[in-house]
């Protein structure tokens, strides 16, 4: 809300306080100011001239000679290139030795071998926005009115000298939408009076009644508890005064007519927006507040055929729409110059309604942005007849008797008990009943006697945000004084702050994958339903979860993997050349058993990984080599070694969904013995990898829960060995279907404590194995912490493992 100072001072004495200092005593009030703007860009010796005469340049078909008289007793010669200067204007003139914005200094200067004595000016030659002006003056020179006084400082009688303050409100403070509401504010700021016209005592009536034209009728009392009208009749419509639309352009609104000018004067007054139907083009003067039939269609004022909704409210003379309500009106009831009798609204619609229109047609206005914020519902008809008051002075209006309305919830105050001991208590304060009582007062809240500490509080209408006794309390903070509040040292046992298990080790986690080359992302946990039919293996045979108010299709459902996401970054990164990619994410995802929502859904934290390019770049002695499976299961074996859970982790041939049939595994954990699934593994399915435009890329994600409530991050340190290990390696002939992962099973078990490590190193296959056979050759590392192993020891502890082999498996040693 734009905020004029000079508009401020008819209604408080702002007497010995500059803008800047009452915009930092509001801030520190509780409503911030964003800025300060002053009108005058650098202005002076700018005045009002009075252009005498006008002749072509004798040497230039584009310049003008003018005579212009600017009230110094000698007329000046100006030379002007305005197309629209003449002879009988009144315009502003920057006389020699003038500044202008921009620290233009105006001299006397030849133009085309004629003196020149100033310059005739623009609006944006004075600093001013020129798109706030009326159509007819945004081009060429400023042309002022007839009656601006020659010699009047242009500043003054366009109103530069003003100050702005820009009012950043937030929604409660919807009060502050209206200069009266920031009056009030900065009346009980400062502790000074406030002076507020009685509109009424301004209003002239005919004893024609309005009632006798105009029927008002309202369907949805619930969407619109108060419409008032008047009926006014033989407006000229035409330009408003000066002083009125130096007033709306300060406050960012352009003038228009006298009559759209009043209405907005007046919603920036009062903060209640207004409209202007012509009466004559109402079918038999009907008014009537209605919900939108399915299919029908309204072409605003900004000329746009507005397709609507039956939730939509809206106003109609009873056989056609004429506005939509309380965003904009119609532009078959438009107020033209051809206009003489006007239906002048004043209402208050449910701002929830309104909201919902102005969102779905993308129409804001400030009349809408008001009855979203919920306006004053005291001010309807003080501002109709202020309103009203204005039309019959400035557009020679005749306003007929009474105001037709229809209401089904009259505006009244609101009545907050309030215990004095509470206020001291909340803000640690001593204050006294005296003292609680002047700030009511500064606030204009009536209030009685205290009885048993219990003081009532009257809270006016235009105050919505105070609703109950500790809204009170907040007002009374701030205007004591934030800063005069007393500080009180925080006493009794603290607890010091820690990290659960959980937190913990997912911030171990990062840093661990962080640590190892991986980049985190974060991603929403909205997306395309498409998104929810693929890597659902954590999820399976559950529900997605939909929004019931989505922001768009794209985020109507919760994800029930991280790994749709992490592909649509690495098509992202592709696109921008990054081809080699190791990133990760913890996120959370989303599944129902229900059909039909009707409790909680559930929530699995996950570890995402992504893995797509190249493990090391070309180089000249060296060719590319491309990531693959056993990459990104490095990575995952990482995280369970950290975690303790090697030993638990086995990794079992599958085709899960979305997967390469081939290349892909489940995850399984083994403890207690229990076996669960806890993720899955592997390149994405060819197919889906093609759609998306990638390269070969692999993903895992695996379900956090279950390994951090197995986790032992507890790290034993022990000294290195200081004796030899001896390796034996062996050669196993067995069915081509047997896993390797099996076999080193196997001989973990069986190889007791002196079987320090067991790898395959090679796998062969071939005719002289048989068709449905392989070779797979596994060295194994046997170590003794406390002396030289013997042979003997060794053959002991092998012999085993080679005895388990045979009689799991069937396998045959290669000699």
């Amino acid at each position: 809300m734009k905020v004029s100072f000079e508009w401020l001072s008819d209604y408080v004495s702002l007497d010995q306080v500059s803008a800047e200092e009452l915009a930092e005593k509001i801030t520190r009030s509780g409503i911030e100011i964003d800025g300060v703007e002053h009108r005058n860009q650098g202005i002076t010796g700018v005045v009002v001239g009075y252009v005498k005469s006008k002749e072509k340049h004798p040497d230039a078909d584009k310049l003008n000679v003018c005579v212009v008289d600017v009230g110094q007793g000698e007329d000046l010669q100006i030379v002007c290139g305005a197309k629209n200067v003449d002879a009988g204007q009144k315009v502003p003139v920057a006389v020699v030795g003038a500044k202008l914005p921009g620290d233009f200094h105006i001299k006397k200067a030849k133009l085309r071998g004629v003196v020149s004595m100033g310059m005739i000016c623009s609006a944006k030659e004075l600093g001013m926005n020129d798109k706030l002006l009326p159509k007819e003056l945004q081009e060429g020179i400023l042309v002022l009115p007839k009656d601006a006084e020659i010699g009047t400082p242009i500043t003054k009688l366009l109103g530069l000298d003003d100050q702005v303050l820009d009012f950043d409100l937030t929604p409660n403070r919807s009060d502050c939408l209206s200069m009266r509401g920031a009056a009030y504010e900065v009346s009980a700021i400062l502790g000074r009076d406030i002076t507020l016209a009685d509109p009424a005592k301004e209003l002239v009536e005919i004893s024609d009644a309005a009632a006798e034209h105009l029927s008002v009728k309202v369907d949805t009392p619930e969407l619109c508890t108060h419409y008032a009208a008047r009926y006014i009749t033989g407006i000229k419509v035409g330009a408003s005064p000066l002083w009125m639309q130096n007033r709306l352009m300060a406050a960012g609104v352009r003038p228009i007519n006298n009559i759209v000018d009043i209405t907005n004067y007046v919603m920036l007054e009062y903060g209640q927006p207004l409209h202007a139907f012509d009466a004559d083009k109402l079918e038999n003067g009907n008014i009537e507040v209605r919900l939108a039939h399915a299919g029908e269609t309204l072409i605003t004022l900004d000329d746009q055929e507005r397709k609507l909704d039956p939730h939509m409210l809206l106003i109609t003379d009873g056989v056609k729409p004429i506005a939509l309500a309380g965003v904009m009106g119609g532009a078959n009831s438009e107020v033209t110059d051809a206009t003489v009798s006007i239906a002048l609204e004043s209402a208050k619609f449910d701002g929830g309604t309104v909201r919902k229109t102005s969102r779905q047609l993308g129409l804001r206005s400030e009349a809408s942005l008001r009855f979203e914020k919920e306006v004053d519902p005291g001010a309807v008809i003080p501002a109709l007849n202020h309103a009203a008051a204005l039309i019959q002075r400035y557009a020679g209006g005749t306003v007929h008797q009474g105001i037709v309305e229809a209401a089904s919830a009259k505006a009244k105050n609101r009545v907050i008990k309030l215990s004095l001991d509470k206020i001291n208590r909340y803000l640690g304060t001593e204050l006294s009943l005296l003292e609680v009582k002047a700030i009511f007062s500064r606030l204009h809240f009536a209030c009685g006697d205290a009885e048993q500490g219990v003081i009532e509080v009257e809270v006016p209408t235009r105050r919505g945000d105070i609703t109950i006794d500790v809204d009170l309390i907040e007002e009374v903070a701030r205007l004591y004084g934030y800063d005069n509040i007393p500080t009180t040292p925080i006493e009794g046992p603290t607890t010091p702050g820690a990290l659960t298990v959980s937190q913990s080790l997912r911030r171990s986690l990062r840093q661990l994958l962080a640590h190892g080359g991986w980049q985190e992302t974060i991603s929403y946990s909205f997306v395309h339903p498409q998104s929810t039919g693929l890597f659902n293996a954590l999820t399976e045979g559950s529900h997605p979860v939909r929004l019931s108010m989505p922001m768009s299709e794209d985020r109507s459902v919760l994800r029930t993997s991280v790994i749709p996401q992490m592909l649509d970054t690495a098509v992202y990164n592709m696109n921008r050349k990054q081809e080699n990619l190791a990133i990760f994410e913890i996120g959370t995802v989303f599944y129902t058993e229900e059909q039909t929502l009707t409790r909680q859904p559930q929530e699995i934290q996950v570890l995402s990984l992504l893995l797509t390019g190249v493990r090391r770049e070309k180089q000249w002695n060296i060719g590319a080599e491309k990531v693959d499976f056993f990459d990104i299961k490095g990575a995952l074996e990482t995280v369970f070694d950290y975690f303790g859970l090697s030993a638990s982790i086995r990794y079992v041939a599958d085709q899960p969904q979305s997967y390469h049939p081939g290349r892909s595994a489940s995850i399984w954990l083994d403890v207690n013995g229990n076996s669960q699934r806890i993720g899955t593994i592997g390149q994405i399915h060819p197919e889906l990898q093609q759609s998306y435009g990638l390269n070969d890329t692999y993903v895992a994600e695996i379900a956090l829960q279950q390994v951090i409530e197995h986790a032992d991050s507890h790290i034993q340190f022990r000294e290195l060995a200081r004796f030899p290990s001896v390796e034996r390696d062996i050669a196993l002939v067995v069915d081509k279907d047997v896993e390797a992962g099996e076999l080193l099973r196997v001989i973990h078990a069986a190889g007791g404590e002196l079987l320090q490590d067991a790898r395959v190193f090679d796998v062969f296959t071939g005719s002289k194995l048989g068709e449905d056979k392989k070779s797979v050759a596994i060295s194994l590392t046997y170590r003794h912490r406390e002396h030289t192993l013997t042979d003997e020891e060794i053959s002991a502890a092998h012999s085993p493992v080679v005895t388990s082999l045979e009689q799991t498996f069937g396998a045959e040693l290669r000699k």
